[in-house]
């Protein structure tokens, strides 16, 4: 029954990851709109978090969730504002944070991310974890403005800044800062209250990760609002007890692997197991994230 029940978890979880969900499963999604800051919302629903910047010259989102879902997302936009979405910014390329692209970018949107975002979603892309192949997204749902190291925005009142972190949780993960409004969106290099998934088919490591955390942490102080790429809203204080979580497994995995333990006897050894209460609960059980973070550490891709 265990087996079954991690089978159904990790397959929820792949869902998550390629967006592939029919609108069937979504009819009775709802989207939460949270107020961060002035102007500043997340939206919640079915999928990555989602950021909404709101000015007197146009709205701002960061992510879409599912293609489904849009209407649902722009009648929520709605709800704070009655300016159009002029830009989505992808924080990466999985389909949870990319799947609205197409239909945004019909109504007008411009689509923005990390160059490795186009060139992930311009292909077919292979999930050796899951055991699943993403086919190449359509031409209308591909990013029409790239960046590389960083990019600004001027919307309104509001400056947005985005910039790289280099193999974390994928290769093309872009985390959003709002300066003024004291609002850093993380994207997937954040989940909160789950052990993270770290891509290592899609160039991501738990090293980029921790390195990623530590400089969103940098940005923020005592009153800064983190929205995570999954779980709720959280300050630097629950980051800085995420990143500790992560250097901990990060330098046991380390050790044993340097004393020769075979991945059996990492997992049967419990380096996880005073953290599996707060963060195993997620779609990737402990076992399996010490399988990937094994393999990511062990593997050269």
């Amino acid at each position: 029954m265990l087996h079954r029940i991690t089978g159904i978890a990790l397959f929820a979880g792949l869902l998550l990851a390629s967006g592939l969900l029919s609108a069937q499963s979504m009819e009775d999604v709802e989207i939460g709109v949270e107020t961060v800051a002035e102007g500043v919302y997340m939206l919640t629903g079915r999928g990555g978090n989602i950021g909404l910047v709101v000015s007197e010259d146009g709205a701002f989102l960061i992510d879409d969730q599912y293609a489904p879902l849009t209407d649902k997302i722009l009648a929520a936009v709605r709800s704070v504002t009655d300016q159009p979405v002029k830009f989505v910014l992808n924080t990466h390329w999985h389909g949870d944070h990319t799947g609205g692209n197409e239909n945004l970018a019909a109504k007008g949107t411009l689509v923005v991310a990390h160059d490795n975002v186009r060139e992930r979603m311009s292909s077919e892309q292979v999930s050796e974890f899951f055991g699943r192949t993403t086919p190449a997204s359509a031409d209308g749902a591909l990013p029409v403005v790239t960046f590389n190291d960083a990019i600004s925005f001027y919307l309104g009142d509001h400056e947005i800044r985005s910039f790289h972190l280099p193999h974390a949780h994928t290769d093309g993960d872009s985390v959003v800062h709002l300066p003024e409004a004291n609002v850093i969106h993380a994207g997937d290099v954040v989940f909160y209250g789950l052990y993270p998934f770290v891509d290592v088919d899609s160039g991501g490591s738990l090293d980029g990760v921790i390195a990623g955390v530590e400089r969103i942490a940098e940005l923020a102080d005592e009153n800064t609002a983190i929205i995570p790429g999954h779980g709720p809203l959280i300050d630097r204080e629950q980051l800085l007890g995420y990143h500790e979580m992560l250097k901990i497994v990060h330098e046991r995995l380390g050790d044993a692997i340097e004393q020769g333990m075979s991945l059996e006897e990492i997992q049967a050894a419990g380096i996880t197991s005073e953290f599996d209460e707060q963060w195993g609960g997620g779609f990737i059980p402990p076992d399996r994230w010490l399988e990937l973070l094994h393999r990511g550490a062990t593997e050269t891709h």
